[in-house]
């Protein structure tokens, strides 16, 4: 595993802020325009003011969203509204929530990471980035030279001892704690103990480090060290040679992937029976019925056979539910049409769903941005009304339109997130949708 580091961390401080829930926020890309608005009501000091400053009338190159991140980061500091951590800690964080019906904590701890290139040492991406996402964070963090929220990353843990240092070291001491708008609870315990911090960052070594979600800000991070070092080389143990992790163990019992359905428009309506003809070479067909509702029996299937090639799709030509398995023909088509890929990375529903459906059978290679969701509701929602009942990938509500196609696909695991890693190679977007989403505002990482 890359170099974990404890780090003197930057934290809210309760004595003037109050409540810590009214300060933290989701991450940035997962915040649409409402709940800006609404993180922005909820306190003065809410860190959306740092992560994602909203656009002023009037703002240019030298006054503007970055800017006033950095001016409010400087301001909360000098005012004692964010203190630093006295001595270099690891921050131990649980995140408890309820998962059909059950209660489930996810266990694992921040720490600085030492930065390593993709492809040249053990830290694996698994997603593809975008450009205009790594400009967005590479000028945030130019101006702030601070990590504002943590990468997510994952190593293997079998053993379980990693968890066992930092229980010990938590036991029977009262956490930080918050609460976010999804009722999820999040508690932190910064741990100083030297024995603690060598045995922990001791039995991480030699294991990888795969991330989960914050490709675009590791990425940002490596190119902003690039920037300091063109500059002037930095010394070994310049903070900006790290960046800011949450680190979790593979085997952790809360780990939680959730699918990520797609709703399409812009494609040319078509009945089920146009999309069966299409898809019978590399599938079996079954067809469910007439009504958006029949979501739920489709998702049900999927679920039952836990298998990536079975894929649900909706058709708005006659309002009809078809179920579609993957059969030994279409494996062997998925596996040409995708010959520059891994043997997991062809088996992911999603890979099937955009290569073999839309790429190859489809032949719809220039489609518009779909719409992500997470659960059946909320698809059977947008198809009765449109997507101004969601947002898009973007967090722009939509004018109402309707979806011609949806398709329902089951998430990547994490057997899949290590094997088409491991291989150096991405997985189509929105591939996985990590449950719950780490807060911004619990620990921030200062690089000066």
């Amino acid at each position: 595993m890359p170099n974990i580091q404890p780090l003197r961390g930057l934290r809210f401080d309760l004595g003037h802020v109050g409540a810590l829930s009214d300060v933290v926020a989701p991450p940035y890309d997962v915040i649409d325009a409402e709940q800006q608005t609404d993180l922005y009501k909820k306190h003065p000091a809410n860190v959306i003011r740092l992560i994602l400053n909203r656009e002023e009338p009037g703002d240019d190159e030298r006054g503007n969203r970055y800017t006033r991140a950095a001016r409010f980061l400087k301001t909360w500091m000098r005012e004692g509204v964010l203190m630093r951590e006295p001595d270099p800690a690891l921050y131990v964080y649980h995140q408890t929530f309820r998962h059909f019906g059950r209660e489930v904590t996810r266990k694992g701890f921040m720490a600085r990471t030492r930065l390593e290139r993709f492809g040249e040492g053990n830290v694996y991406p698994h997603e593809e980035t975008h450009d205009a996402a790594k400009k967005d964070r590479l000028e945030l963090l130019k101006t702030c030279r601070t990590n504002l929220s943590p990468i997510f990353g994952l190593f293997p843990d079998s053993d379980k001892q990693v968890q066992a240092h930092l229980d010990s070291a938590t036991e029977n001491i009262p956490p930080l704690e918050a609460m976010d708008h999804l009722g999820v609870v999040h508690r932190m315990w910064p741990v100083s103990d030297l024995d603690t911090i060598n045995a922990t960052c001791s039995d991480l070594t030699d294991r990888p480090l795969f991330i989960a979600d914050g490709h675009h800000r590791y990425e940002t991070a490596c190119d902003y060290r690039h920037l300091l070092n063109a500059k002037s080389p930095l010394v070994d143990q310049h903070p900006a040679n790290y960046v800011l992790t949450m680190c979790v163990g593979m085997s952790d019992p809360g780990m939680l992937v959730l699918p990520t359905h797609r709703l399409f428009r812009g494609i040319r309506p078509m009945t089920s029976e146009v999309l069966a003809s299409a898809l019978e070479p590399c599938f079996e067909i079954d067809i469910l019925g007439h009504t958006p509702s029949l979501a739920l029996t489709a998702w049900q299937n999927i679920e039952i056979a836990e298998q990536q090639g079975n894929l649900g799709f909706y058709t708005r030509g006659d309002d009809t539910w078809l179920m579609a398995r993957l059969t030994r023909t279409g494996e062997e088509r998925m596996s040409n049409v995708a010959q520059d890929y891994c043997a997991a990375w062809q088996s992911l529903g999603v890979s099937i769903l955009h290569r073999l459906v839309l790429e190859s059978l489809l032949n719809l290679t220039d489609l518009s941005k779909p719409m992500y969701v997470h659960s059946v509701d909320e698809v059977i929602q947008a198809l009765l009304h449109g997507d101004s009942v969601g947002r898009d990938a973007t967090g722009q509500v939509g004018a109402g339109e309707h979806f011609e196609l949806a398709s329902l696909v089951m998430p990547a695991t994490l057997g899949h997130i290590r094997e088409v890693s491991q291989h150096q190679q991405r997985m189509p977007a929105k591939s996985t949708y990590f449950y719950p989403k780490l807060l911004s505002g619990l620990v921030m990482n200062p690089l000066d």
